[in-house]
């Protein structure tokens, strides 16, 4: 019989097993007749029933309970094949098939943003595969697990790889949450499951309690706020976002004073979007003695008409009275102003004052220029010049004042005419033109879609691809049909499809579906003109044919998930 020497363990045992006999000679007396690896081996056999019989039996867990209730319609057979095949898509190891095929896994988040707003679930069998697919997309998060409802997150709790379902549910719509005991159906079983519950429950739970009752809501988180962690005050604070209101103010000014900085930002940013809080007043009141109106009158209040004048770097026509905007920015970051909000380090490569002064204007409610500024319109107060060179500073936190207080006016203002404005990556641009596709998102829907089509016929398809990101999908008029005019033109001046393969693939998705037989006369191979691209006319036949090909599938899906 194979022994062990003395000193020899388990981990001695395992060290010459990977090493190999050769290089090291194992703990163990072969038997006559036996080689070295044999032994080895006989020994970590023995080895292992020994330490098998040493440990004692563990207590058996109770099972799972049983799934909760999902009362949602069940997929049509033929949707349910359809998010089968979405699904298996996205597992394969490559995308197989002509370019032309339509690219599946690009179509499953519109699937499923479809499927939520008819309020379907999923069928149960395909729980696994929507999770594994949440999983490896992040983007698909938020309509995954709304589609998947409370048996998603049940089923999550049983396999540690979709863990990311039990924490990551801010943001997206609130669903029926299932507690570790039973659904919460009254005020004690919510106050219990928000005591006690995982932090995806409590997040979704008080969306939930705020859009049905601000003030309950906010009197659930008040109750734990103290005793949260740093990070959940900071996802549970940025939740109240969405149902804000006047009354939330007394609790925001109370988080200026948490202990963590981001809970402290968060707070101030909230407070700024409530033009009548006191903050925003208190910004205000500093933004006035660092921005102001300056007027070029003679005695009497009769504006001066001599020759033309220099003053703070501006020039003054002699036929109108000079106006113009003068800035002196904070000569320090107080204390008042850092428990405001404003953070006194700026960026590297930033100037103190100009942070300062950009954080106190975008804080600083909209309507206050009007009012201090002599009650010009918001477009007079736009165009008018800024002295010593603070323009691109001052436009810059109007934009993200505009944006942050959702003023479709100010908006408007700063973003001027698309088929005029000049459109530039450098700091020779106007501010509001470095971004331009956050301040559409404050535009109503169809004038977006307008603004970008009037965009793409005067400046084309080369600068316009974040902001057709911003539009309404399906793509309103004249929008659609402005941006399959630009590619048709690309096309026909013998372009490099290649680089148009963002847009191409923004207009699969985004084209409303009713353009597919309107489209179908670009899938033919155009005559190459002199000097195209080698080949470019076959790549386009096959770009335009995956366009239509993805906008006819993209019509029966949604023909598929329509209720009978």
């Amino acid at each position: 019989m194979t022994t062990t020497t003395p000193t020899a363990s388990w981990d001695d045992l395992v060290a010459a097993a990977l090493l190999g006999t050769e290089r090291r000679t194992p703990p163990v007396a072969p038997r006559p007749g036996q080689d070295a690896p044999s032994a080895l081996l006989d020994a970590a056999a023995l080895s292992t029933v020994r330490r098998r019989a040493g440990l004692r039996p563990a207590p058996a867990r109770p099972g799972p309970g049983r799934a909760p209730e999902d009362p949602r319609p069940a997929l049509t057979a033929a949707a349910r094949s359809r998010l089968a095949m979405l699904l298996a898509d996205r597992s394969a190891p490559g995308r197989g098939g002509p370019r032309s095929a339509p690219d599946l896994a690009e179509l499953l988040p519109q699937w499923l943003a479809l499927a939520n707003h008819h309020g379907y679930r999923v069928p149960d069998a395909l729980l696994p595969a929507l999770l594994d697919a949440a999983r490896a997309r992040t983007d698909l998060r938020p309509e995954a697990l709304t589609l998947g409802g409370p048996r998603a997150l049940w089923l999550a709790r049983l396999n540690p790889d979709w863990k990311f379902a039990l924490r990551g549910t801010a943001g997206r719509a609130p669903t029926a949450l299932p507690e570790p005991s039973g659904a919460a159906t009254g005020p004690d079983d919510e106050q219990r499951l928000w005591e006690e519950g995982l932090f995806a429950e409590r997040v979704s739970l008080l969306a939930a309690a705020r859009h049905r009752d601000p003030a309950a809501g906010l009197a659930l988180l008040s109750g734990t706020w103290s005793t949260e962690r740093a990070e959940d005050r900071l996802m549970f604070l940025d939740s109240l976002r969405d149902d804000l209101s006047p009354s939330d103010e007394p609790f925001l000014e109370q988080a200026l004073s948490d202990r963590s900085r981001n809970v402290r930002a968060t707070a101030a940013e909230l407070l700024s979007a409530l033009p009548g809080s006191a903050l925003a007043a208190r910004m205000a009141e500093r933004s006035r003695g660092c921005v102001t109106l300056t007027t070029d009158e003679v005695p009497g209040g009769e504006p001066a008409t001599g020759g033309e004048r220099a003053t703070g770097g501006l020039t003054t026509d002699k036929s109108t009275a000079a106006a113009w905007i003068t800035v002196r920015p904070p000569d320090e970051c107080d204390s008042g102003m850092q428990r405001d909000g404003i953070v006194p380090k700026p960026p590297s490569g930033r100037g103190e004052r100009s942070w300062w002064l950009g954080q106190l204007v975008e804080a600083t409610p909209l309507d206050r220029w009007s009012a201090w500024f002599g009650g010009r319109g918001v477009a007079e107060i736009v165009a008018l010049p800024v002295a010593d060179g603070w323009q691109a500073d001052l436009h810059a936190a109007w934009c993200r004042a505009a944006v942050r207080q959702r003023s479709a006016e100010w908006c408007r203002a700063l973003l001027g005419t698309p088929a005029v404005a000049p459109v530039t990556a450098g700091e020779a641009a106007p501010a509001a033109w470095r971004d331009p596709a956050k301040l559409l998102s404050a535009l109503p829907a169809r004038e977006r879609a307008e603004w970008v089509a009037e965009f793409i016929a005067s400046h084309g398809l080369s600068d316009a691809f974040r902001l057709l990101g911003v539009c309404t999908v399906p793509w309103a008029e004249p929008l659609g049909r402005a941006v399959v005019d630009a590619l048709d033109i690309a096309r026909d001046a013998g372009s490099y499809p290649w680089s148009f393969s963002g847009v191409m693939g923004l207009a699969e998705r985004c084209l409303d579906p009713a353009q597919a037989d309107r489209l179908e006369v670009l899938t033919a191979i155009p005559d190459e003109s002199e000097g195209a691209a080698p080949g470019a006319g076959g790549y386009w036949a096959e770009a335009f044919q995956r366009l239509v090909g993805t906008l006819r599938l993209r019509a029966a899906m949604q023909a598929e998930l329509e209720p009978a």
